[in-house]
C-alpha cells in the first residue's frame, strides 16, 4: 500500500506462473489484470506469463482464446498493438497436477524461458486452482527444487520464488493450520501471498488515508465520538453453479472470515509506527485479537443467520437456495449473517460493530458507514420539527465507489427547518478516469513484493479462532430456514438485532 508515492517499488523481471489457466479466473480477472497492466506500462521490462492447464492444447491456440476474454473483460478497450505486444510473452503449458514427475520438466521448461526473457529466475506461482490442488501443487513444486533460491557470491539469493493462494485458506482452524504446514514446508512465509480481491479495492485502501491524512476525522475516530460501525457486503445474486461448493462454506467462511473481518481490522486498527508492511499487519492483528469472544448467550442474542427463499430479484423470479443446483432439499447453510462485535481496547470500548453479509438481497452493494453521536436534543433540536439526523462518514466500496459526509444545515428555503446534506466524491465521475481493476493493484503489489494488502498467517488464524465459534453454534443449532425472500433486506431478526439498542441499518 503505496500511500507515500516515494516508497513505490520497481518491478523486477519475472515469470508468472498460474496453475488453473484454463480457469473462469484466469479468463475474467487473471489475464485482463496482467494486459490492463501491460496497457498502464506497469508490467517489468522482462516478464513471461505460463498458463499450466490439464487440457491439450497449444500456446497459439490458448493466445486465441484469452482475445477473446479480454475482449469482453479488459477494463481498458481491447488495444491490437498492445495485444501483440504482450501475446507472445503468453505461453500454455499442459501438465496434469496431481503427476509429481511432471514438475521437474515444468521447471526445465522455466529455465529455458529465464534465458529467452531474461526473467533472473524469479517466479510467481500463482494457485488459480480449486483448494484441494494447494498441497499437492505446492509438494510438486518443493519436490523438483523450483523454491529453492539460487545464491550468488555473497551468499544472499539471486533469485526469488513467490506463491499467491486464493481463499478458501482453509474451512476451520483445524485444516488451515495442516495447510499452512504443508506451505511452510515449501516457502517461507514472508513469499507466501494470500490473496483477498477486497483488499485490493479503491475504497478499502482509501480507509487509512481518510483517517490518517484527516485530522477532522482521526481525532473523532474512538468510541468517545462514534456511536456505532457498520460494515454491509451484499449481494443480489444466488449461489449460481456454485451449489456444490457454496453448501460446504456458508456465508461465515466465505465472507465473514476473510473479507468482512479484515475490512474491520483496517478501520478500527491503531495507528501504525511506519508503513512498513509488517507495522501495518501488526496493528490489523491486534484488532481481530481484541474481538470480545462469545458466550451461549450471546451468541443467541449478537449473531442472526439467514438463508433465502424463493423471490423477485430485478423483476426476474428466482428460486430458493433450497432449489438451487447441487444444494440439498434439506440444507442448513448460512446465506445470510448479521452480527454485533466489540472490539475490546481503549479505543472502541463501548461503540459496537455491526457486520452484515448475503445473498440474493435487494441491492448488490459494499459499504462502510461510521455513525458520530449526536448532540443534545437542545438549541436547534429542541422542537419537533427539528428531528436531527446523525454525522455519517460512508465510504462505498461498490459499485459507486466514493466517499461522502452527512452533516446538517439550514434549509435555506424555510426560516427553521434543518436538513441533513451530502458533501460526495465519487471515482465514477468523468474526472476521476478508469480506476484500476482490485486484480491489478493486486497482482502489481505481488511483482513488487508489497505484502502489505495480503494476510499473513497471524491473522488468518485469530480470524479462524473467532470464525469457529459461529461456525459451531450455526452448525449446533437447526434453523428455521428460508427465513428471508429473495429480493428482501434479509432476515428480520438482523434488523431486530439494531432496533433494540435504537438503532438501525443505514442502507445508503
Amino acid at each position: 500500500m503505496d500511500i507515500n508515492t516515494n516508497t513505490v517499488r520497481v518491478s523486477e523481471p519475472t515469470i508468472m506462473v498460474i496453475f488453473g489457466g484454463t480457469g473462469d479466473l484466469t479468463h475474467r480477472k487473471l489475464i485482463p489484470a496482467l494486459y490492463n497492466l501491460a496497457f498502464d506500462q506497469l508490467m517489468p521490462e522482462h516478464f513471461a506469463i505460463v498458463a499450466v492447464g490439464r487440457r491439450a492444447k497449444s500456446s497459439e491456440e490458448y493466445r486465441e482464446e484469452l482475445y477473446t476474454s479480454l475482449n469482453k473483460y479488459s477494463r481498458n478497450k481491447l488495444d491490437d498493438a498492445q495485444w501483440l505486444r504482450i501475446r507472445d510473452i503468453i505461453h500454455y503449458y499442459q501438465l496434469d497436477f496431481t503427476e509429481t514427475a511432471g514438475y521437474e520438466q515444468l521447471g526445465t521448461y522455466l529455465a529455458e524461458l529465464d534465458g529467452l526473457y531474461h526473467t533472473q529466475g524469479n517466479r510467481i506461482f500463482y494457485l488459480a486452482v480449486a483448494p484441494e490442488y494447494f498441497e499437492t501443487i505446492v509438494g510438486g513444486l518443493g519436490a523438483s527444487g523450483q523454491s529453492v533460491c539460487r545464491r550468488g557470491s555473497d551468499g544472499h539469493c539471486a533469485n526469488w520464488q513467490r506463491l499467491v493462494i486464493e481463499k478458501p485458506f482453509g474451512k476451520d482452524l483445524s485444516t488451515a493450520k495442516h495447510l499452512n504446514d504443508a506451505l511452510h514446508t515449501v516457502f517461507d512465509e514472508s513469499d507466501i501471498y494470500r490473496i483477498d480481491h477486497y483488499l485490493g479495492k479503491d475504497m478499502i485502501q482509501n480507509i487509512m488515508v481518510l483517517r490518517f491524512c484527516n485530522v477532522v476525522f482521526e481525532s473523532l475516530w474512538s468510541s468517545q465520538y462514534i456511536d456505532n460501525i457498520q460494515i454491509s457486503l451484499s449481494e443480489k445474486l444466488g449461489v449460481g453453479s456454485r451449489g456444490g461448493y457454496y453448501d460446504h462454506s456458508g456465508a461465515i467462511r466465505d465472507m465473514v472470515q476473510n473479507h468482512l473481518l479484515q475490512i474491520l481490522s483496517l478501520v478500527a486498527m491503531e495507528p501504525p509506527v511506519s508503513l512498513s508492511t509488517d507495522a501495518i499487519r501488526q496493528e490489523k492483528l491486534k484488532v481481530i485479537q481484541a474481538l470480545e469472544p462469545f458466550t451461549a448467550d450471546t451468541l443467541r442474542e449478537n449473531v442472526v443467520f439467514g438463508q433465502y427463499g424463493a423471490g423477485v430479484v430485478g423483476a426476474e423470479q428466482v428460486p430458493a437456495y433450497r432449489d438451487e443446483s447441487g444444494v440439498p432439499d434439506n440444507s442448513n447453510t448460512e446465506t445470510f449473517v448479521a452480527m454485533r462485535l466489540c472490539v475490546n481496547n481503549f479505543r472502541w470500548a463501548g461503540t459496537p460493530f455491526y457486520i452484515r453479509t448475503g445473498k440474493r438481497l435487494q441491492e448488490s452493494a459494499a459499504e462502510i458507514v461510521i455513525q458520530f453521536k449526536s448532540l443534545p436534543n437542545i438549541l436547534y433540536f429542541a422542537g419537533e420539527q427539528a428531528r436531527q439526523e446523525p454525522n455519517l462518514l460512508v465510504i462505498r466500496i461498490q459499485p459507486n465507489v466514493g466517499v461522502y459526509f452527512q452533516l446538517n444545515t439550514k434549509d435555506f428555503s424555510t426560516q427553521k427547518e434543518i436538513v441533513p446534506v451530502k458533501v460526495e466524491t465519487s471515482h465514477l465521475s468523468p474526472n476521476q478516469g478508469n480506476t484500476p481493476e482490485a486484480y491489478e493493484r493486486l497482482i502489481y503489489d505481488i511483482m513488487r513484493g508489497d505484502a502489505t494488502l495480503f494476510a499473513w498467517w497471524n491473522e488468518v488464524e485469530a480470524s479462524w479462532k473467532f470464525a469457529d465459534q459461529i461456525i459451531a453454534y450455526r452448525e449446533s443449532q437447526r434453523q428455521k430456514f428460508p427465513n428471508y425472500i429473495a429480493g428482501s433486506a434479509g432476515p428480520v431478526k438482523a434488523i431486530e438485532l439494531l432496533a433494540r439498542e435504537s438503532r438501525e441499518w443505514w442502507t445508503i
